[in-house]
């Protein structure tokens, strides 16, 4: 047993932990968690926790449904909303095999590989995610409405913003658990909501925006309200986004100040990299029907396209220096899987650096009134699943990343639900029925 999980099985003791909770996601960022015992954790650490894959989305057939959890002991944390007596803490964990092995479908550890990559070429990349997600009524048996809490827009005030207790709840209910925000706001949307936390490595940055949803859902509930962070759940108000802001250290030092002149070979063409593939790995930034209702309108991009400062690119340079200065992807939502979002984005930056790719021209040009003669020139977005699986189907850089294997597994549970919604009548009433009350 490691120093660091003999630190924790000290702390569980000493501070009253009776439950303790076994985090990861499926395949498609859904959370799952096993319940145990404080008294079973030393168990865990050393053997792991088994539970049925086949039960869960994208993980195994029933021939071979035994995998096991194992906790990282340094995500440890205590849910603040479930007090003692009989505390309880939380760990993310790995996933392996009866034999001990990675289990391939597992996005942590594929994300651990990606970033061990990077630390091999002597990169450290940070990431920071800016969520938004909407509040809405519940009914009085509890059940969500499609309701919004307020009528507000951006960063309006009360009582036209009626989610200000609600997001200084979840900001020091975060706090808590040792994710730090750094600014809340109500976003331009009727009930919507922005709280950006601090940026992390990639690993962490991944726990914490699983962290980030849980909480917001768990204080919402707490409140009687609904939280969905599904992209686009008013199809006539602004869609909510993931934007991914990532930087890349050097040495301690971030490469990222002085991008687009000429400053940085290195971040350029990770840049480029990231560009040059997010087409083809849309299928899992925009991983639902209703992702691609966002696109080309309300400041989510559709072209292929970066600036600095213009909210109309896909990739955006914000005016900043320093150890904030980055690149913000715009066209992620909060329906992904961030460990497999977050692996590929930075593998597609490494490759235009191995690749030593030039950054082609910004294009310092609005992109949602700019005529034919400025867009024609642009390669756009996936503009439906349908396209977007295809693209990562062929995609050999896909499958170099996630492996032929997970790759199958994950169109094969996709090619239904896009044949399901091509089949709906009624694609709103489709969209709140599959996505609305889970996502």
């Amino acid at each position: 047993m490691s120093t660091m999980a003999a630190e924790v099985l000290e702390f569980v003791q000493e501070n009253d932990v009776k439950f303790v909770r076994l985090g990861f996601c499926d395949l498609f960022g859904v959370q799952k968690n096993i319940s145990i015992m404080g008294s079973e954790l030393p168990a865990a650490f050393e053997h792991g926790i088994s539970f049925d894959a086949h039960a869960v989305l994208g993980f195994r057939d029933v021939t071979r449904s035994d995998l096991l959890l194992f906790p990282d002991p340094a995500t440890l944390t205590l849910l603040p909303w479930r007090p003692g007596p009989g505390r309880v803490a939380r760990f993310f964990c790995d996933i392996k095999t009866p034999d001990g092995a990675a289990f391939l479908h597992d996005g942590r550890t594929l994300l651990k590989q990606v970033v061990a990559k990077a630390e091999a070429m002597g990169y450290t990349c940070n990431v920071g995610a800016e969520c938004e997600f909407y509040l809405f009524n519940t009914d009085d048996d509890g059940e969500p409405t499609t309701t919004p809490l307020d009528h507000g827009g951006y960063l309006d005030i009360a009582p036209l913003d009626r989610g200000e207790d609600i997001r200084r709840e979840i900001c020091l209910t975060l706090e808590e658990m040792g994710v730090t925000p750094e600014t809340s706001h109500h976003e331009q949307g009727p009930g919507q909501n922005e709280i950006d936390f601090r940026f992390s490595d990639a690993l962490t940055s991944a726990d914490n925006l699983l962290t980030f949803k849980s909480v917001v859902k768990a204080i919402a509930a707490r409140n009687g309200l609904f939280a969905s962070f599904m992209p686009k759940p008013i199809l006539g108000a602004v869609g909510s986004g993931l934007h991914v802001n990532l930087s890349l250290s050097h040495n301690g030092t971030n490469i990222f100040s002085g991008v687009g002149q000429g400053h940085s070979e290195a971040a350029e063409s990770f840049i480029a990299g990231v560009l040059a593939k997010t087409p083809e790995i849309t299928l899992f930034l925009n991983p639902i029907t209703n992702s691609y209702e966002r696109f080309g309108k309300f400041e989510a991009p559709k072209y292929v396209s970066w600036s600095h400062e213009n909210r109309s690119q896909l990739v955006r340079i914000p005016a900043a220096n320093g150890e904030k200065a980055r690149m913000e992807l715009r066209s992620p939502d909060p329906a992904l899987n961030p460990y497999l979002a977050f692996a590929l984005i930075i593998a597609a930056g490494l490759e235009g650096i191995e690749q030593a790719l030039s950054l082609p021209p910004a294009v310092d040009a609005d992109l949602y009134a700019a005529d034919a003669s400025v867009t024609s020139a642009l390669a756009q977005l996936p503009e439906s699943l349908e396209k977007a699986l295809k693209l990562a189907q062929q995609s050999d850089f896909v499958k170099r990343v996630l492996g032929e294997e997970l790759l199958a597994v994950y169109l094969a549970h996709k090619q239904p639900e896009i044949a399901h919604f091509a089949a709906a009548k009624d694609k709103a009433e489709f969209y709140t029925q599959r996505y609305f009350g889970v996502i």
